[in-house]
């Protein structure tokens, strides 16, 4: 491919719907694809899997995939309110950290989004949620309170979890492996 590739550095961690906004001038096109680098999917190519999902329904697309309920507090949880097929799903509403009771289901949100740019209208806008972050997954739930249509991609492959010491130590004793 001949893409270019830019990066922006966020000075202070404000979250991620902070660096997104700070992405804003660098996006062209209608949707865009983003990549968070703590979570790594392994073997097949969850982006181009999602790309086809987006041109097919003309929506924008979250990787997903299960987590244990005791768990729930580390991730974005959405519910689902229509399955499409055996790996995908209409995304009814999306919460960011819930604890256990608050959590629609166990169905997270891993770090591989199609968006589109009218993201950035709301991340404007968008208040600092738990821990005093700008969290993308509350715009995304204003997208979807307004009737913007989010597929959740229960992708193919292995995860891995580098957001954490531990999970960086056993994701690198993984790739050591390949």
């Amino acid at each position: 491919y001949k893409k270019k590739i830019k990066f922006v550095y966020q000075n202070k961690p404000l979250g991620t719907g902070d660096a997104v906004l700070k992405t804003k001038k660098f996006i062209k096109n209608k949707y865009f694809l983003m990549l968070l680098p703590d979570d790594l999917i392994m073997k097949k190519n969850c982006s181009k899997d999602m790309i086809k999902i987006h041109k097919k329904y003309k929506a924008s697309v979250m990787a997903s995939m299960k987590v244990s309920k005791n768990n729930v507090s580390r991730w974005g949880i959405y519910s689902s309110s229509k399955k499409l097929n055996n790996q995908n799903f209409v995304i009814s509403d999306v919460i960011e950290k819930p604890n256990t009771k608050e959590a629609p289901s166990n169905n997270a949100v891993i770090g591989r989004y199609i968006l589109s740019k009218d993201i950035f209208k709301i991340l404007k806008k968008q208040k600092k949620g738990k821990g005093g972050e700008i969290h993308i997954t509350d715009s995304i739930k204003t997208m979807i309170d307004n009737k913007s249509l989010f597929i959740g991609h229960k992708f193919s492959g292995k995860y891995l979890d580098c957001g954490s010491m531990s999970g960086y130590i056993n994701s690198t004793l993984e790739i050591a492996k390949l």
